[in-house]
């Protein structure tokens, strides 16, 4: 895709990237100083705390509205009469922030009808969740938000606050996009069951994170590595990079079968403005396998 002076150019492929020596020797120097275990244990403890403070401090203007998703994930667009509130399909994005998926997406919807008041006769009904109670208060304060069309909630989704808020075996479609990362990697498992759980069968996964050797995790200097593959950042909270083979486990052990699953090398160009940007992400789509 091109954008002016701009070129963004993506290869999807099931290979992870080859280390350059220089490379090898920014990841053995991170092993040099690691994040200390009492630390590592209170980063932890603390972690909505971080998000919140987060949200706190950037409120809506960190993150650009997902537009891309609909090019990405075919399924957001599916085809049932939008017009019968009775056939709409169900969503729930994990991790909502401050709705930078979802209201692009009840955006779509109400272009779609032609008409603004037309939103609740999309193609979806939305569940939105966040660990941040604040990321929430800036989706319900959305002049988009509207209870006939959504549902905002706090839960953490490594435990089961979800299923008070949604029936088993009611969703369609779940959406987590740059959210497990930010999970501890012993809470991956619990994330997965919660979301076979709450799919109906035949529901999907769509799913977008950070991949393994992305440029991101090859900047990070001696102690803020906490294990493999998990950092801190300076504000507290933590990112994850994940390898192909390893989320295609985690989906598959759950009761999923992979439809897509490979890594995204992106590179931004611009060669007007000297940038040239490589980035590394894993995207795929997994189904709920039917009893």
């Amino acid at each position: 895709m091109e954008t002016g002076d701009q070129l963004i150019a993506d290869v999807f492929t099931t290979r992870a990237k080859e280390l350059s020596a220089e490379e090898k020797q920014k990841l053995e120097e991170q092993n040099k100083r690691l994040v200390p275990e009492f630390k590592a244990n209170k980063l932890e403890v603390d972690a909505q705390r971080h998000w919140d403070i987060f949200y706190k401090r950037n409120e809506t203007r960190f993150f650009k509205d997902r537009h891309w998703t609909t090019r990405e994930f075919q399924e957001l667009l599916d085809q049932s009469d939008s017009r019968d509130a009775e056939k709409r399909r169900t969503l729930l994005e994990v991790g909502c922030g401050v709705g930078n998926l979802v209201f692009p997406l009840l955006e779509e919807q109400s272009s779609e009808e032609g008409n603004e008041e037309c939103v609740p006769c999309g193609r979806f009904y939305f569940y939105a969740c966040d660990f941040s109670p604040r990321a929430v208060d800036f989706v319900r304060a959305n002049p988009l938000y509207d209870p006939s069309s959504i549902t905002a909630f706090q839960c953490d989704i490594t435990t089961q606050q979800v299923h008070e808020h949604i029936p088993a075996g009611s969703l369609d479609v779940c959406t987590m996009i740059f959210v497990l990362s930010a999970i501890h990697p012993h809470k991956f498992d619990a994330v997965v069951q919660n979301l076979w759980r709450l799919l109906k069968p035949g529901g999907l996964v769509l799913f977008r994170d950070y991949g393994l050797y992305d440029m991101a995790q090859l900047r990070f200097k001696p102690g803020n590595k906490i294990a493999e593959n998990l950092y801190v950042r300076q504000d507290g909270t933590r990112s994850y990079y994940f390898a192909e083979q390893e989320v295609a486990q985690l989906f598959t052990t759950s009761g999923f079968e992979v439809l897509t699953n490979a890594y995204v090398h992106r590179r931004t160009l611009n060669i007007k403005e000297g940038v040239d940007v490589p980035r590394i992400f894993l995207q795929g789509k997994f189904r709920k396998k039917a009893m």
